[in-house]
Parts: C-alpha cells; sequence; structure tokens
C-alpha cells in the first residue's frame, strides 16, 4: 500500500471508524460494479453509512449517488471530505 493510500485510509478511518481492512472489503466486493447504475451506488453509500455507524439524510444520499453515478467524485482526500459535509 502506498503512503497516499494509507494516509487516506488513516483519514477515513480517524473521521468515520471505519476500519480499513472493512474499506477493502467493500472495495473488493465492488470491483466490477458499475457505478453509473443508481441503485448499486445507492446500495454502496447505504452500506459504508452503515459501517460508519452514521445515519445519512436522503439529501445527503442523493448528492453522493448523483455525484458518483454521474463520475464527478473528488481524486483528493480534501475534497473527498467536503463531499461528505455537504
Amino acid at each position: 500500500m502506498s503512503d497516499f493510500q494509507k494516509n487516506m485510509f488513516d483519514q477515513i478511518q480517524k473521521k468515520s471508524n471505519i476500519n480499513p481492512d472493512d474499506i477493502l472489503k467493500v472495495a473488493n466486493s465492488v470491483q466490477n460494479a458499475d457505478f453509473s447504475n443508481e441503485k448499486t451506488v445507492r446500495n454502496l453509500v447505504r452500506q459504508l453509512a452503515k459501517m460508519a455507524n452514521k445515519p445519512i439524510s436522503q439529501e445527503k444520499e442523493d448528492k453522493l449517488v448523483e455525484s458518483i453515478t454521474k463520475n464527478n467524485v473528488p481524486t483528493d482526500i480534501n475534497s473527498l471530505s467536503q463531499l461528505f459535509k455537504k
């Protein structure tokens, strides 16, 4: 794992309490998923929210799903963090 990836996982764990191993399990399970499919993305967002034990409003879920399905996902941790704060 690169330093960038380790730092990203450390930041995610600090902010969300999600274990990096759990993230990798989810990532492996959706490796061939169709991220343009709203249902697939919505299920993934809900699964991650449940893992983090964080409720997610319908509005925030909709924004995340829209961003992901339209391939408008931030590539750096600060931008990604801002997306989740909205």
